[in-house]
């Protein structure tokens, strides 16, 4: 038998908001994506967090059922338990080839959070990362907890800001017989690094 070791390659494919990590192996290869939990800022002082979500897909993208998805939370700093009361969960994907870590709590840590999540199915092995951040309750936090994720918080507070500046430009223009000029704010795809 040959050690997993041996044939595993990754490959980092980036889709549409989604982060995929594959594993290579002489049986076809397995696809991870995360589909909720990136980026989701954790509200400390609540103990209160976005469920991570992820989905088991084969080689064609299919949904794979009867994975065995591991999350596996840090073991100091910022960090949480599941609802068992440990730092690791190990799930079965569903039908969709989902997988959910229920009852994910953070600590009391403030700072950033990595999750490793794995999955494992006929021989087929991978894995990638969820990060998330543990902050003290806020609006952002706050918001966070309801579902907002941080990039939406930016989005908004730069429409806000946008909207703020066009009402002082307009009420400044004393007798101008012009129209005040709107500001349109378009947002873009942002992206987050590993901190310096």
């Amino acid at each position: 038998m040959r050690t997993l070791a041996a044939g595993l390659s990754c490959l980092l494919v980036l889709q549409m908001g989604s982060t995929t990590l594959s594993a290579q192996t002489d049986s076809g290869k397995l696809n991870l994506v995360i589909i909720e939990g990136d980026g989701a800022i954790n509200n400390v002082r609540q103990r209160t967090a976005r469920e991570p979500i992820v989905q088991v897909e084969d080689e064609n993208h299919k949904p794979v059922a009867g994975a065995a998805v591991v999350f596996l939370l840090p073991n100091q700093g910022a960090s949480g338990v599941f609802a068992n009361g440990s730092r690791t969960l190990t799930v079965i994907s569903d039908a969709q080839g989902r997988a959910v870590a229920h009852g994910f709590r953070p600590n009391s840590v403030q700072g950033n959070l990595q999750m490793r999540v794995t999955a494992s199915s006929q021989g087929r092995v991978a894995s990638v990362t969820i990060s998330q951040t543990n902050a003290v309750a806020g609006a952002a936090a706050g918001a966070a907890a309801a579902g907002i994720s941080a990039k939406v918080l930016i989005i908004l507070a730069v429409a806000g800001a946008a909207v703020a500046g066009g009402v002082v430009a307009a009420t400044r223009g004393g007798s101008s017989t012009t129209a005040p000029t709107l500001t349109t704010v378009t947002p873009g795809s942002g992206t987050v690094g590993a901190p310096h």
